[in-house]
């Protein structure tokens, strides 16, 4: 019987805000690919998405009739090749758990329904999955290396040029275009990956794991260090380590950014710097949106900043900022802990970004890479818009 594949979103889509006020889980990035992209590679074929209402225009939903066996897949589970080789072998309506955590379940035609624990089946191979927004960061490393081997088994690098110095060269691979001069690329630590037609101007210090999108660039003198993505059409410069860019996003200039995750159409302004260990070395507490209250995230934890949000030259950024979608962020002192999304200004400036300019600014960032704002980003947006509670803009 034939197959279609549907990734769903589990109640951990709410932890995950801000990035999954704009995006299903699966479409969030760790490592090279996005989750969904992870998931087609590895079963040879596209899938689908079922989310909330106001992203399934953008990401649309496909369940087939008719014979075909339909197969759910938790969004925000990462495949591998057990994980592949379990689901394969599910026949229609069957389930697949990991420890009560639902991991794929099969069903023919219309109905869904979940069976009983007794007649579940369990997984005994290990799960990784990104369950809070510093999963990404945290698990960029292993997300990286098993991408790496994914998109380059049995494929040669592009050339690369005798200008640069490569350490552990059989870990540096270039897609074809991608352009890397006077720079050191150091793949010791882990693998290089440099997408097509991304470039890596001179005077680059590189050290893996490391990914560059299609169409990224890094500016002249750039630091990178383990384990970082820059996802499609984005530009990074100053000193970057540990930190996850989905797509379309700038870190331009100096500045230090650090174990942090950046949405898309993002921009931080010149000297933008974050903190990402406190002064005490304790525990940094991130304000989760969906719980109401700040939780422990580790001893390391910078920016977490959603789509379209920006912030002004020389920002000061404090360990475990959360900044939401569309936030424009600026002032001479440390923003708050918690931006909500539409948020304007610092802490002197506390006011919200109104609609109709923040959906004329996003347009206006995104023609300056030759993108459009649609229609269904521009729902996305508003939809966003109406779930922030704006009585408590600041925590």
């Amino acid at each position: 019987m034939e197959r279609n594949y549907i990734l769903f979103d589990s109640p951990v889509r709410d932890l995950l805000y801000p990035f999954t006020h704009t995006r299903p889980i699966a479409a969030c990035r760790v490592g090279i690919l996005t989750i969904q992209e992870k998931w087609e590679h590895w079963l040879g074929t596209g899938v689908s998405h079922f989310t909330v209402p106001h992203l399934q225009d953008k990401f649309p939903l496909h369940r087939a009739d008719g014979n075909t066996i339909n197969i759910l897949l938790n969004g925000h589970i990462l495949p591998d090749a057990g994980l592949i080789a379990a689901i394969a072998a599910l026949q229609p309506d069957e389930e697949l758990y990991k420890d009560n955590h639902l991991l794929a379940k099969t069903f023919v035609g219309q109905e869904v329904h979940l069976l009983a624990p007794a007649d579940r089946k369990n997984y005994p191979g290990e799960v990784v999955g990104i369950f809070m927004p510093w999963d990404i960061f945290a698990l960029n490393d292993k997300a990286i290396r098993a991408d790496f081997t994914l998109l380059t088994e049995g494929k040669t690098s592009a050339p690369i040029s005798s200008t640069n110095q490569l350490i552990n060269a059989t870990d540096i691979f270039l897609e074809p275009g991608a352009t890397v001069e006077c720079s050191i690329l150091n793949a010791t630590t882990g693998p290089i990956y440099i997408g097509k037609n991304a470039q890596i101007m001179e005077g680059c210090l590189i050290r893996g794991a490391f990914a560059m999108g299609e169409g990224a660039v890094l500016k002249m003198g750039t630091k990178i260090y383990g384990a970082t993505t820059l996802g499609p059409f984005c530009t990074g410069g100053g000193e970057i380590k540990n930190s996850v860019l989905f797509g379309y996003s700038n870190k331009g200039h100096d500045g230090y950014l650090g174990d942090a995750v950046v949405g898309e159409w993002c921009n931080l302004g010149a000297n933008t710097s974050c903190s990402n260990l406190k002064n005490n070395v304790s525990q940094v507490k991130v304000w989760v949106e969906a719980k109401g209250e700040a939780v422990p995230a580790g001893l390391k934890c910078g920016v977490l900043m959603g789509d379209h949000s920006r912030c002004g030259i020389n920002t000061m950024l404090n360990t475990g900022t959360v900044i939401g979608v569309s936030c424009n962020v600026f002032g001479g002192h440390f923003p708050a802990k918690f931006n909500p999304s539409f948020s304007w200004g610092g802490e002197d400036t506390e006011r919200t970004y109104r609609l109709p300019e923040a959906l004329r600014d996003a347009g206006s960032w995104m023609a300056l890479k030759g993108r459009e704002l649609q229609e269904a980003d521009r729902n996305i947006l508003e939809a966003v818009y109406e779930l922030v509670n704006f009585k408590d803009l600041k925590t």
